[in-house]
């Protein structure tokens, strides 16, 4: 039973959580032949939005980064539940960053780095994945940053 990118995450100080229950009617990942793509996660924490606001106002870039890293690890945790095993993710494909920006704050591309750079060191960044960083005025719950993912899933 392999488990090198459990163990990765581990030696990068970071936590899997369980994968979140969806807030809505939809499904939190889909799976259509070699493709999972998450649904928006937002960096929930115990059942909880983690620091609510607005980046460029009660936010800081930084610390939006930290909560793009956070919903990264909840996607991650989604994959899992789908395929099985983390190890089964043969590369990143796409990264979907949605961040809830004061007026004026034009820094979506650095808070959605939070998530590619942790999807890098874990899959690598030889062939980077695509992205798409957008600001938003509101998002679910008050939440900071929604990410979602597209991995390429081997048998």
């Amino acid at each position: 039973m392999s488990n090198h990118i459990e163990s990765r995450l581990e030696e990068l100080g970071c936590r899997l959580p369980p994968a979140p229950t969806p807030v809505g009617s939809y499904g939190p990942v889909t799976r259509i032949g070699n493709l999972a793509v998450t649904s928006g996660q937002i960096p929930m924490v115990e059942g909880k939005v983690r620091t609510p606001g607005k980046v460029g106002a009660e936010l800081g870039e930084q610390q939006g980064y930290e909560l793009a890293r956070i919903c990264a690890l909840n996607a991650l945790a989604q994959l899992k539940a789908c395929v099985g095993d983390l190890d089964r993710i043969a590369r990143i494909v796409r990264v979907e960053g949605y961040i809830r920006s004061a007026d004026g704050f034009t820094g979506q591309a650095n808070v959605t780095n939070g998530a590619s750079d942790l999807l890098n060191e874990l899959y690598g960044a030889e062939e980077k994945h695509t992205r798409i960083a957008i600001g938003a005025n509101e998002l679910p719950g008050g939440a900071a940053v929604e990410i979602s993912v597209w991995a390429e899933v081997t048998d």
